[in-house]
């Protein structure tokens, strides 16, 4: 078969163009929105004060003075005010002035109250201090309570009780889950052995029984880690002291579950999205494979459109459809215009451009094969100089089983760069013509060798009767006139055993006849001729046919 006419596509172009598909959605949405920066601006310029973990407001800064620099001031001013007994809650009063509102404890200076400070409620700035003034009292209130002897000694008694309830459980749990060891021991791991000797092994027994016992002391630790975590919570919690360190392992746990949810609930439109697309591209697939199927059983019938065409046209389809659908369903992707997200499509898009040229190269030439027509699973075929059966055609490589019963893979882009020769296309129909060449002497008729020669071809079992063998005449050589001897089969996939049999059966004929075979060399008349006379054709150790 000649080589295929049509122009191969550069292997780098087609992975290139898929790189960048890969990559243009994350590269689309690297641009950032003003508005949102602006936004983000105002937020990181703003600071909660806190007192013993608890956040009382927020307040605003300035470049030469920052927020959260601003923040601690008033947090320390603050905590000093609460420390001092001698100030009253009345003590902490508000005093105007043109361009702020300053809240005193005493003859001490809080914090100002500026008209920035008021926007982040929502408030004017007179409205604000008063607000902030309620917190203050309150914060220092609690501070001072929560620091008494006896709520000091109280949450002291919480937490030996606290204390002793915690050894409780961290027993309970050892010993609950040393009885169930034992348990899993005598009756889980014995059930598990059998059924892995009645399975012949199919099932691994230790596999699954440490799979088991994994699972077992992954749940243990885990029991542990929440017992001494809500432990520790509690612990700390009770005394102002530790109470940030609590706050900080609460947020641990709770912030991730916030965010998750928050997010969960964010995503549901577009999920619903992502699963109506879903179910219609899964439709949309099995009515294209329903038509393809048709058309490959012969069904459907399309002009000019080989049924052998329909399983590989029916891939390409599906290829298309599924891609188009991560097109649209890229931007519904939860966590699609994240930066990870984007870092993470820009990886794989150049991975994928780099790595994947031969990939793409075999895939590609392994769709057009279908289409050149070249073979068929189950022909005969040469391939460069591998002659054999196929037995299996995949995307990127070919399988030929020679008649040697060896395996050779061949990829599929050096079958679309090579000549391809099958055997089987015109066998069945036509009968595959087998030829073989032989030299004979000028000194013999002419006749008397074609008469031979399809002798030989009439005694070979399992040639076509018609069309009828010939014989042509190829050269006038040297010393010997070259005849060429061609028969017809219909099965291919016997071709060496026939060849065999007819060059028996020629070899055969010519001794019978008394004629000399010429072949491969020659270089004069022998005084007797190089024939084996019939009484020695079963010489030892061979035997006549039925003796």
């Amino acid at each position: 078969m000649n080589r295929s006419p049509y122009p191969r596509v550069p292997c780098w172009c087609v992975s290139a163009i898929m790189a960048l598909l890969l990559a243009a959605p994350a590269l689309l949405r690297a641009q950032a929105n003003p508005a949102d920066a602006a936004t983000d601006q105002a937020v990181v310029n703003t600071a909660p004060v806190n007192v013993d973990g608890r956040q009382l407001f927020l307040v605003r800064g300035v470049t030469s003075f920052p927020a959260a620099e601003r923040a601690a001031v008033i947090r320390r001013k603050i905590i000093a005010a609460a420390r001092n007994r001698e100030i009253a809650p009345e003590h902490i009063t508000i005093t105007e002035l043109p361009d702020r509102s300053n809240i005193l404890a005493g003859e001490t200076q809080l914090m100002g109250v500026f008209d920035v400070d008021g926007d982040i409620e929502g408030l004017d700035k007179k409205l604000a201090a008063s607000v902030y003034r309620q917190i203050i009292i309150r914060a220092i209130e609690q501070y001072r309570t929560e620091r008494s002897p006896p709520v000091l000694l109280r949450n002291s008694g919480y937490a030996l009780v606290a204390t002793l309830l915690m050894a409780l459980l961290l027993w309970g749990t050892v010993r609950l889950f040393r009885w169930l060891d034992g348990w899993t021991i005598r009756h889980v791991q014995s059930n598990i052995e059998t059924l892995g000797h009645k399975s012949h092994e199919l099932i691994q027994a230790a596999a699954v029984w440490k799979a088991f016992a994994g699972l077992l002391r992954a749940l243990r630790i885990l029991i542990i880690l929440l017992l001494i975590y809500f432990y520790l919570n509690t612990v700390l919690g009770l005394y102002p002291w530790t109470r940030p360190v609590a706050l900080v392992l609460f947020d641990l746990v709770l912030n991730p579950l916030e965010s998750l949810g928050r997010g969960f609930l964010a995503s549901i439109p577009s999920l619903a999205f992502l699963v109506i697309l879903f179910l219609l591209v899964r439709y949309i697939i099995k009515a294209t494979r329903l038509f393809f199927d048709g058309v490959a059983s012969g069904r459907i019938k399309l002009r000019t459109f080989d049924p052998d065409w329909a399983v590989p046209t029916y891939r390409i389809t599906r290829l298309l459809i599924i891609a188009f659908s991560l097109v649209v369903a890229y931007p519904y992707i939860p966590g699609s215009d994240s930066g990870a997200f984007k870092g993470v499509s820009l990886f794989l898009g150049v991975i994928f451009s780099l790595g994947s040229s031969s990939f793409i190269a075999n895939m590609l030439a392994g769709q057009a094969m279908t289409y050149r027509g070249a073979f068929k699973k189950g022909d005969r075929v040469k391939i460069d100089d591998v002659v054999g059966l196929v037995e299996d055609i995949k995307l990127m490589v070919t399988r030929i089983r020679t008649p040697k019963n060896e395996i050779v893979v061949v990829p599929n882009s050096n079958i679309l760069n090579t000549n391809v020769t099958n055997f089987s296309t015109l066998a069945r129909e036509q009968g595959l013509i087998l030829h073989t060449v032989v030299g004979i002497s000028y000194e013999v008729p002419w006749r008397q060798v074609e008469a031979m020669l399809l002798l030989a071809a009439e005694r070979t079992e399992g040639l076509k009767k018609e069309p009828k063998p010939f014989v042509l005449q190829l050269s006038l050589g040297d010393f010997a006139v070259n005849y060429e001897l061609n028969v017809y089969c219909a099965d291919e996939t016997r071709m060496l055993a026939l060849y065999s049999a007819l060059h028996r059966n020629i070899l055969d004929v010519f001794n019978e006849h008394g004629v000399q075979i010429m072949t491969p060399a020659y270089e004069g008349d022998p005084e007797i001729p190089k024939v084996v006379p019939p009484a020695e054709w079963y010489a030892t150790p061979a035997g006549k046919p039925g003796a």
